[in-house]
Order: structure tokens, then C-alpha cells, then sequence
């Protein structure tokens, strides 16, 4: 690769590989993918439960370690972060939204929000200010003050996806963000993942079931299936 194109390269995968022992027997999640994410794609990688699409994404946020195989970022492989710098990463260079919201039940909606920069030291006044601006870029300003039972799924979705941005993190990572959501809210959050994307110049992966509409989504469709991801890629 040359230089120019390895400055475009946010994360890189190299022959991942995460098995899981379960009882007796070793379960492979992943068995040898290698994948390179550049920067500013909207990748969608799909496939059926338990095909190792949530271990993937776990494994390019530095939520979980690989038995082995690597990831690198930023020049450097994941496996040499010490405890700390892993943290940082996930907090500082990393979005997560997943399928489950995760939200405070006792805070309000821009709470929520706000309550995701203590983790950049950010507080106060001007942690609700980036609050309600990642809730309005979403289109819920006029929600800042409901609490999660208050909100319809796609609402609490959208506060769950607020959450994730309102640091501006060059990469957002999307486990099956649409799951707990019907046909027509869904249509509706994957626009919302292309609306991002354009004004944010994120590089997003999401991993979903769903391959209409990871298709009318994504720049680049993929396919795992048994921890391998397929050859050949889907266009968008």
C-alpha cells in the first residue's frame, strides 16, 4: 500500500480471529478476516445471528481482544494499547450505538446526551450546549426534556445515536442499530446514518441482518458468514 493510500485508512483488520470456548467445545466467532475501513466510508457488513458480525465491531472498538490476528489504527495495533490508551480510544476516537439504548431512565433525553462528555471532561453549561446540538442534528430538539419512557423507540434510538456523535468521534461503530425497530422507523434511521455521515465525515461500519436496507445505506455492502467474510463485495 502506498502512502497516500495508507493515509487513508482509518482501521485495518489482518486475519482476525476470536473464538470462545462454551461448555466443552470452541466456538470460532471469527476465523481469519481481514477487512481495511478508509476514511469517510459508510460500510455495512451483513449476515445472520451468529455469524460474528457483534464480535467484529466489538473487536475494531477495542471492546473485546482477538485470539489472535490484529487491528491497527493509527499506525499502531490495538493489542500494544496499555489499559489506559484502549479507554481513551473507545471514549475519545470511537461511537458506539447499539441495538439496545442503554439509556438513564431518571435523566432527561439531553441528560443522557450530556452525561456521555464527562468521559472528555467536558461539563456544565457547555456539555448541554454540544447536548442539544447532537439532539437537533438528530431532529429531536423538541424531545431535550423527556425522559426515556417518554420517547418512542425510534425517539430513544435517535438519543441513543446523539449520544454516540456528540463528540465528534472519527469513527462510529453500529451493532444491528435498527433491530428493535419496525419497517418504516427503520427506512427513517438508516437516512439518519447517511445524513451523519455527510455532515460529519464519519467513517461508519454497522453491522446488521438486514440487507435491503444496509444496501440503501451503505457505500460498501459485505457479507460474513460462519466468521469469514464472503468473496466478492455487494455494490450499494
Amino acid at each position: 500500500m502506498n502512502d497516500a493510500a495508507q493515509n487513508d485508512v482509518l482501521i485495518e483488520a489482518h486475519e482476525l480471529k476470536r473464538a470462545y470456548r462454551v461448555g466443552s467445545s470452541m466456538v470460532r466467532a471469527l476465523d481469519g478476516v481481514d477487512l481495511v475501513i478508509s476514511r469517510g466510508e459508510l460500510v455495512a457488513v451483513v449476515g445472520v445471528s451468529g455469524s460474528g458480525k457483534s464480535t467484529l465491531l466489538h473487536l475494531l472498538g477495542g471492546l473485546d481482544t482477538p485470539s489472535s490476528g490484529s487491528v491497527w489504527t493509527g499506525g499502531r495495533d490495538l493489542a500494544t494499547f496499555s489499559a489506559y490508551e484502549r479507554a481513551l480510544y473507545r471514549r475519545t476516537r470511537v461511537g458506539f450505538i447499539f441495538q439496545s439504548y442503554y439509556l438513564v431512565p431518571s435523566l432527561t433525553a439531553q441528560q443522557n446526551v450530556a452525561l456521555a462528555l464527562t468521559f472528555q471532561g467536558t461539563f456544565g453549561s457547555q456539555a448541554q450546549k454540544l447536548a442539544r446540538e447532537a439532539l437537533g442534528r438528530v431532529g429531536l430538539a423538541d424531545r431535550a426534556g423527556h425522559r426515556p419512557s417518554q420517547l418512542s423507540g425510534g425517539e430513544q434510538q435517535r438519543v441513543a445515536i446523539a449520544r454516540a456523535i456528540v463528540h465528534v468521534p472519527p469513527l462510529l461503530l453500529a451493532d444491528e442499530p435498527t433491530g428493535n425497530l419496525d419497517r418504516s422507523t427503520a427506512e427513517g434511521m438508516m437516512q439518519l446514518f447517511r445524513k451523519i455521515h455527510e455532515e460529519l465525515g464519519a467513517t461508519i461500519v454497522m453491522v446488521t441482518h438486514d440487507e435491503d436496507t444496509a444496501r440503501r445505506a451503505a457505500d460498501r455492502v459485505l457479507r460474513l458468514r460462519d466468521g469469514r467474510l464472503a468473496d466478492g463485495e455487494v455494490a450499494a
